[in-house]
C-alpha cells in the first residue's frame, strides 16, 4: 500500500474517545454509518497551528446532528478537545486536513430505524498530513449526469454521509479522465463539483449558485465575505452551462482543495485557458485569512 503521503502510515485516530493507531482504528459492524450511512461529517484545515473557521464547522455539525434527531451528540466543547487531543498526539501543526465524522452510533441489531440505537454518538477525528488536492495551476472538469440532490428529496443543508451521487459523479471524471464532474440541480442549473464549490467571474463580477442544492460550503462562504470586504461585486443566482463556458475565469472552492482554477469544461477552453487575475487574487486572500484568523491551537 502507497500512500500519498508516508508520514500518515503511523498516525493515531481519535474513535469513541480513544486514541487508537491508524491499523485499529474501526467502528463496530453495528454502526450506523456502516448499516446506512448514518452520519455527518466535516473537514477541516490546520494552517500554521490555526484551524480554519473552526466554530463554523462545529456548529454546522450540531446543526447537521439535530437535523437528523441524533441523541446524546457530544458538546462543541468536547468535540474541540478530541480535535486538539488527536492534533498534538500526532505532533500536527500544519499542512493538515481532518475528517471529522459523527455517526448515529452503534445499533443493538442491524437495520435502518433510529429505535435501534440506544448507546449515542460515535464521534471520528482523522487527522492526515495532506496538502490540498487540487493544483493552483488549475484543473479539467466534465458535466455529469447524475444529478445534485433537489431539497424537496435531501436538503444540501445537511452535511451528511450519503454522498452516493457525489460518487456517481466521480466516477464519470474518472471514467473521462477528468480531475472532477459539475452536477447540475433538477432544473438543469450548475449546482457544484462532487467535491466542491464553484464560482465564476465574468467581467468584475464573481457568481456562485444559489445553495439550494448545493452545499453552503464555509469556504464558499469565507469567499463571499472576502469579496463583500473588498467591494468586488458578487452575486448568488441561477447560473447555466453556457454561462460557465463562455464565463472569464471559473474556480471551485473547498476545505480539501482551497481555490482551484477550472480550464477546461466538457472540451470548451475557459477564456484563454490560463488561470486569471480574479482567481489569483482570491486565492491569496483567501489563504491570508486563514492562516490569520484560525482559531488557535492550545499547543
Amino acid at each position: 500500500m502507497k500512500l500519498p503521503d508516508s508520514r500518515n502510515a503511523n498516525i493515531v485516530v481519535h474513535v469513541g474517545g480513544q486514541l487508537k493507531p491508524r491499523a485499529d482504528a474501526a467502528v463496530s459492524v453495528f454502526d450506523s454509518v456502516v448499516q446506512g450511512g448514518d452520519a455527518v461529517w466535516e473537514g477541516l484545515r490546520v494552517y500554521d497551528g490555526r484551524i480554519a473557521e473552526l466554530e463554523g464547522h462545529l456548529e454546522r455539525l450540531q446543526n447537521s446532528a439535530k437535523t437528523l434527531a441524533f441523541a446524546n451528540v457530544p458538546s462543541s466543547d468536547e468535540v474541540r478537545a478530541a480535535i486538539f487531543e488527536t492534533l498534538e498526539a500526532n505532533g500536527m501543526r500544519d499542512n493538515v486536513h481532518i475528517r471529522l465524522t459523527l455517526t448515529r452510533g452503534e445499533k443493538v441489531t442491524s437495520g435502518m430505524n433510529p429505535r435501534f440505537n440506544q448507546s449515542g454518538c460515535t464521534l471520528i477525528v482523522l487527522a492526515e498530513w495532506k496538502p490540498p488536492v487540487y493544483s493552483d495551476d488549475g484543473i479539467r472538469v466534465i458535466t455529469a449526469s447524475t444529478r445534485r440532490n433537489t431539497p424537496e428529496c435531501l436538503d444540501s443543508k445537511i452535511h451528511h454521509n450519503n454522498l452516493l451521487n457525489n460518487i456517481l459523479a466521480s466516477i464519470e471524471a474518472n471514467v473521462a479522465g477528468a480531475d472532477a464532474a459539475i452536477m447540475l440541480d433538477v432544473n438543469g442549473f450548475v449546482s457544484e463539483t462532487n467535491d466542491t464549490n464553484i464560482f465564476l467571474v465574468k467581467g468584475d463580477a464573481v457568481l456562485t449558485p444559489h445553495a439550494d442544492s448545493c452545499l453552503p460550503g464555509l469556504t464558499r462562504k469565507m469567499i463571499l465575505q472576502i469579496c463583500y470586504r473588498e467591494k468586488i461585486p458578487v452575486t448568488e443566482r441561477n447560473l447555466s452551462l453556457s454561462e460557465l463556458y463562455t464565463a472569464d475565469e471559473v474556480f471551485t472552492s473547498g476545505t480539501m482543495g482551497e481555490l482551484t482554477p477550472i480550464l477546461e469544461a466538457d472540451g470548451r477552453t475557459i477564456s484563454d485557458g490560463s488561470v486569471g487575475p480574479m482567481t489569483k487574487r482570491l486565492q491569496d486572500l483567501h489563504r491570508n485569512l486563514a492562516y490569520e484568523n484560525g482559531s488557535p491551537l492550545p499547543f
